[in-house]
């Protein structure tokens, strides 16, 4: 490739529904549904669990961080997927794939840390009961929360840095909903094996690790719960803990599926539907997985609308 040649695109043309025009009118009334959904659920709960102070607990502190972290995520692909359904230009800037690309990868490897750490509070408050305050203390909760974070950002910009710094030359079309990873290489100028078989490592790494971890936690948890004598009291830790369980497994395995399945059996139709569902529909639904199902959280969500409510006769 000569050197003229280089980084020639400066655009790219997102058209990840470009097979069903006729459908354009329903894919925008969906989409806006499920965004609008996923902004006030989510908001809801950071809403609910910032107002009341019975709710300022470890488990609460994550789950608020969980939420903005979901609102954020949608934000980052939905805009401008409503945006493409509209428009008769579906360009996105070469600074703009990436800057998509960098947040989605991101607020990803953020859920992924941050999943685990939450398995983590429940397999201490379960399982060391007594000690918990004192393990789970407000400056540990912020400081796993912080790594959390801090590693989503460095892990996520030097490997859009790394496919990003690779020549593109044209073609210049995406088909698929956003800047990910596997379309987005397959226009690269250049071999980039090197490029798969890093990123290759660093989702196992990323997914894995804290699956792993995930998992470790909850067979504790539910060896000390089955030790429980209380019919009651396994009731309860069981319906906290399912609520997680539910979050984890579909999170970690549509994104499994999608990055750490072999490229021979890479199927791009099947690519575009698990990528919708684990940046679109799993946003919607943590709030209700979380919120809808436990007592505390609907509580407090009656309490300030009843305050809410009267306010302004006050």
């Amino acid at each position: 490739m000569a050197p003229m040649n280089q980084t020639s695109v400066t655009e790219f043309l997102i058209i990840g529904y470009s097979g069903i025009p006729e459908l354009r009118s329903l894919l925008f009334a969906l989409f806006f549904l499920v965004y609008f959904v996923t902004l006030v659920g989510n908001a809801t709960v950071m809403l609910v669990l910032h107002k009341e102070p019975t709710l300022h607990t470890p488990m609460y502190f994550f789950l608020r961080n969980l939420s903005f972290l979901e609102l954020c995520y949608s934000s980052v692909t939905v805009p401008k997927i409503l945006s493409n359904l509209l428009a008769e230009n579906k360009s996105i800037s070469f600074a703009g794939c990436a800057t998509q690309m960098y947040f989605l990868l991101c607020l990803g490897t953020t859920e992924c840390f941050l999943l685990a750490v939450m398995a983590y509070d429940r397999y201490s408050a379960i399982c060391h009961p007594l000690q918990y305050p004192l393990i789970m203390n407000k400056r540990l909760c912020q400081g796993m929360a912080a790594v959390c974070w801090a590693s989503g950002s460095l892990l996520s910009l030097g490997n859009t840095t790394f496919i990003f710094t690779l020549p593109f030359c044209g073609p210049n079309v995406i088909n698929h909903f956003f800047c990910d990873i596997p379309p987005v290489l397959e226009l690269a100028c250049a071999d980039t094996s090197f490029n798969e078989v890093t990123t290759f490592v660093i989702c196992v790494v990323i997914l894995l690790t804290p699956f792993v971890l995930t998992l470790s936690s909850y067979a504790r948890v539910a060896s000390t719960v089955l030790k429980m004598r209380s019919v009651e009291g396994r009731r309860r830790a069981f319906s906290t803990c399912a609520a997680h369980l539910t979050s984890v497994s579909i999170f970690y395995g549509t994104a499994s599926f999608m990055y750490l399945r072999p490229k021979a059996s890479y199927s791009l139709e099947v690519d575009k539907l698990l990528a919708l569902f684990y940046s679109v529909i799993t946003p919607m639904l943590n709030p209700l997985i979380y919120s809808l199902r436990n007592k505390e959280v609907m509580a407090a969500l009656r309490k300030l609308g009843g305050k809410m409510r009267f306010a302004p006769q006050l």
